[in-house]
């Protein structure tokens, strides 16, 4: 009798349950197999930041086309993701969703699986009060580095590939997401354009345009490397006949192999001095150099790292390109490297070394300064990261993009939705310091002028010791022309009705730029986010200096007189409306200029 009423459990057990559009049947002791009953254009995967990550097989006709890692709501849905059901014939399809453990069962049965829902539709509005107004976003999930960036001088597009997770706004599932512009402001997603395979997921890495056919695959043939991350990291190549859109792997992949963990984030540029390609690649802590003549069989040439600069972490994202010292006919070459952990302030940053480059070994010689260390940086925010450059960007411009986040708190950050943005694009260039150094410049793109919409506000006051105020909108960007008369420093403070404030000041005695987020919104997701970051302006402060910010919806960019710039995330609880300007110890003249954000 015993045996007998077991058995009928376990038959009860292992039978489906159903609603109308699923049928959920129990696989083993930490698997359901879930059947979709109705042919609809996604189903719609709920997700619960707080649950466990499971994961889900996709297999269609018997074998396994997809498997990706969710978070699947257990009690509360934070959102929904969208799973494309477009290419299959759903009568031919289960999802294999697989326990980390059997507590589930035990007390819910596949009750929290029937949250999962069907739709032909699926909304992208924004619903994010932080969502940028003019930076590049995801419609929905994650996105970390900036990755595979060219611009297309037979369109005028510039292509963006980002690491992306479709399945949640947490890193995992890593994928190339695609966007396009015509002007770096104003992005359209483009979908996934490089998905995972048997080899791993789809890491860092650049595109291309092969002109000459050198890889064998067309004349302008886009020609893709990455790292495919899976037991173990190599890289892959792929091509692309569609501008872009879409890329097929090389049949031979993977291209590059080696023994060593930390082995990605393949950079390629052609050398137009060598007549051959030139790539660097991020190998733990040091930067390797390649060269081949067809993009697939490299040669491997020497390495650079060991001695130099911020060694806190992984070397990451490297990138190599020319530039020129302003107002001179000399060129240096210039070597990204980003690093995470080691940032000056915590967490990631972009360092950079200006040496030489003969198309096989970079040289540069040893620096230290009492302001910056062993390093110098590229951006002295806390939010400026995995930066890298456009391939191919017209009228001979560096034109640079990067993550704008931080991994100490990127995955906290109070957005759900989608999570991250890139930073507003920046032109680089050389210059020298009184020092005798050579520092790369950065300034806004030109295309960031589009911005300025309507003036909201056109002051000219003198700043003391007493605050002078005036109203400010999110988002927008304000111009300051500061004289200086005998003042030692300028304070500037943008602040809402709840008492937050984000407080700037520029050190016109010592030289300095600094942003305080102490008390500027939202901080407590972190331990690492309340802080203060601080640029040295490394020439002479002069009389008159000139201030940009560019102030989005969570975050603040200050550009200062064409040679520095600081980017930092913000979270006031209610958008700041104020924006207040005094000093320290005498007076200045203020030229205060506000644009509405021109769409």
């Amino acid at each position: 009798m015993k045996k007998a009423f077991a058995f009928i459990m376990l038959l009860v057990s292992i039978m489906a349950s159903a609603n109308d559009h699923f049928t959920f049947e129990t696989a083993g002791e930490l698997n359901t197999l879930v059947r979709i009953n109705e042919q609809k254009h996604y189903v719609l995967l709920p997700i619960e930041e707080r649950a466990p990550e499971l994961w889900m097989k996709v297999i269609y006709n018997n074998k396994q086309v997809d498997k990706i890692c969710v978070r699947l709501a257990q009690n509360t849905v934070d959102y929904y993701v969208p799973y494309d059901l477009s290419r299959y014939d759903v009568r031919q399809l289960v999802l294999d969703v697989r326990l980390t453990d059997n507590r589930i069962w035990r007390r819910a049965g596949h009750e929290w699986l029937e949250k999962i829902c069907l739709s032909d539709s699926f909304d992208t509005e924004n619903v994010e009060p932080y969502r940028p107004s003019f930076h590049h976003t995801p419609a929905y999930g994650w996105m970390n580095d900036p990755n595979g960036m060219f611009y297309d001088p037979k369109t005028g597009l510039w292509h963006l590939y980002f690491q992306y997770n479709p399945y949640g706004s947490m890193w995992q599932n890593m994928t190339w997401g695609h966007s396009e512009s015509k002007d770096l402001l104003h992005w359209v997603y483009k979908g996934l354009a490089i998905v995972p395979n048997d080899f791993g997921t789809i890491f860092s890495g650049s595109c291309v345009i092969d002109h000459n056919n050198t890889a064998g695959f067309g004349e302008d043939a886009i020609i893709a490397l990455y790292t495919s991350a899976g037991e173990y990291q190599c890289q892959s190549l792929a091509y692309s006949h569609d501008g872009g859109n879409t890329f097929t792997p090389y049949e031979r992949n993977p291209i590059l192999t080696a023994d060593l963990p930390d082995f990605r984030d393949p950079n390629m540029f052609w050398n137009e001095e060598t007549q051959e390609w030139n790539l660097v690649l991020a190998c733990d802590q040091e930067m390797r150099f390649f060269t081949s003549k067809n993009l697939i069989d490299w040669k491997y040439e020497s390495a650079f790292g060991k001695g130099f600069g911020s060694h806190e972490g992984v070397w990451e994202c490297p990138d190599l390109f020319k530039l020129k010292v302003e107002g001179t006919n000399e060129e240096k070459w210039v070597l990204l490297c980003n690093i995470n952990p080691g940032g000056p302030f915590g967490g990631s940053a972009t360092q950079y070394f200006v040496g030489d480059w003969d198309g096989h070994v970079f040289s540069c010689k040893k620096y230290h300064d009492a302001k910056l260390g062993d390093s110098k940086w590229l951006d002295f925010g806390m939010d400026h990261y995995a930066t890298v450059s456009f391939s191919g960007a017209p009228e001979g411009r560096t034109t640079v993009v990067a993550w704008m986040s931080n991994w100490l708190y990127a995955n906290d950050v109070p957005t759900q939705q989608y999570r991250s943005a890139n930073s507003l694009p920046r032109d680089l260039y050389l210059y020298k310091g009184v020092d005798g150094e050579y520092y790369v410049g950065v300034r806004a793109s030109k295309e960031t002028a589009a911005l300025r919409g309507k003036k909201a506000v056109a002051a000219s006051f003198t700043a003391a010791s007493k605050p002078v105020s005036y109203k400010m909108e999110m988002p927008s960007v304000i111009d300051f022309i500061i004289k200086n008369q005998n003042a030692e420093a300028v304070h500037i403070a943008m602040t809402n009705a709840r008492g937050e404030k984000t407080v700037m000041t520029y050190d016109l005695k010592e030289g300095s730029f600094t942003t305080n987020r102490i008390q500027s919104g939202k901080t407590s997701f972190s331990g690492s986010f309340a802080g203060a970051t601080v640029t040295p302006i490394l020439n002479k402060v002069q009389n008159t200096v000139k201030l940009t910010l560019f102030i989005d919806n969570c975050s603040v960019e200050a550009f200062g007189d064409d040679t520095w710039c600081q980017t930092n995330l913000i979270f006031p609880s209610v958008p700041y409306n104020h924006i207040s300007v005094w000093t320290e110890e005498g007076k200045a003249q203020v030229s205060m200029t506000e644009w509405q954000i021109s769409k």
